[in-house]
């Protein structure tokens, strides 16, 4: 497998963001993110005006945030040329990105919040859909501004890295309990808008910068071809083409950068019928084996089985025999952190 290291959900000046396309795929290959996903509000300007390419050794991809007429219900849809209504019910617009062969994912859909009443947040309500892809199970921006308090808020300000912990345990509970009747792949974004606030009436500062956030939540991506690079627009379609198609089979995992670089993490099975990567079905025998390595030493890795815990250790690798039909995947901390979080290998399912 070859994999891509990069970052999603950001937003540009074509929507509420600061930046420049050109200038966020720069900062993106400043800090050698493979690649990137610009996904302004209901618009896919960056798009129509051929900002989709290399920059670097950086691929800019474009989606779109949809979200209906109530600003709720906020969906990353990838893969599609043609902006969707935020008039329709939020099921309706899961479907037609579906239906033209895109792919999407429930933006932070337990979002909470209340320390800035001029930032609301906004959840996913319309849960009885099949049609969407995946879930953000982890944002960035979504949990820094949960636990923004007036005593913290110079902390959070000056160091928007240190305050991310994990991801929700509701996002977590509900992916696991999805994953036991179908695949849901599980993303992270980093939300990044890199917008400018005034703190005292005088003193102005850029909160979640392009850069600083590349740096913490990221999602892992991998493909069974070598992606190459190359300035045809056929070159950026084979790339991207692969990069989806990895995003909607479940072939990634999300870590957060801040703590370590994930590079070269691996989960997967092993059974009489040959080797499943994440995403896959695994059919239950005597001999399903799940597989796990990790970079670096001192980690923590936790086997789940839909949602629970049944089997950790601490070491670089890890090797677990499956019994039990179930969605099975890996959490995996640094001295207490929460590192990794790979998508599900269903067995027996």
């Amino acid at each position: 497998m070859f994999e891509y290291s990069g970052a999603l959900h950001i937003h540009s000046f074509f929507s509420d963001g600061s930046g420049d396309p050109k200038e966020i795929a720069g900062y993106a290959d400043e800090v050698n993110l493979d690649y990137i996903i610009l996904t302004d509000h209901n618009t896919l300007r960056a798009l129509d005006e051929g900002y989709e390419g290399w920059y670097g050794d950086t691929l800019m991809l474009v989606g779109c945030e949809i979200n209906d007429k109530h600003i709720q219900n906020h969906y990353l849809a990838l893969g599609i040329n043609e902006t969707i209504s935020t008039r329709l019910p939020a099921k309706e617009y899961v479907k037609l990105v579906k239906e033209r062969g895109g792919i999407g994912f429930l933006a932070h859909p337990h979002e909470k919040r209340s320390s800035m009443e001029e930032h609301p947040p906004y959840p996913w309500t319309e849960w009885d859909t099949d049609d969407f892809t995946g879930i953000e199970i982890w944002n960035h921006m979504s949990e820094w501004m949960e636990g923004l308090t007036e005593q913290n808020k110079f902390q959070y300000f000056i160091h928007p890295l240190r305050s991310i912990d994990r991801p929700p345990s509701e996002t977590l509970a509900k992916w696991d309990e999805i994953a036991q009747k179908r695949r849901i792949v599980g993303i992270g974004g980093v939300d990044a808008h890199a917008h400018k606030v005034n703190l005292i009436g005088f003193f102005e500062v850029e909160v979640f910068p392009y850069k600083v956030l590349f740096k913490s939540v990221r999602t892992h991506i991998l493909t069974d071809k070598k992606i190459v690079k190359g300035d045809k627009k056929e070159d950026v379609e084979n790339a991207k083409t692969l990069l989806y198609d990895s995003l909607r089979n479940g072939r990634c995992f999300v870590s957060n950068y801040y703590h370590g670089d994930a590079f070269g993490f691996r989960f997967f099975a092993e059974a009489e019928e040959g080797i499943f990567q994440m995403g896959d079905d695994v059919p239950l025998s005597d001999d399903v084996k799940l597989r796990v390595s990790v970079p670096g030493d001192g980690a923590q890795i936790k086997l789940l089985r839909n949602g629970e815990v049944i089997d950790e250790l601490e070491n670089v690798d890890a090797l677990f025999f499956v019994k039990e039909p179930g969605a099975y995947r890996i959490e995996v901390f640094l001295e207490g952190k929460a590192w990794i979080y790979s998508n599900h290998i269903r067995v027996g399912l």
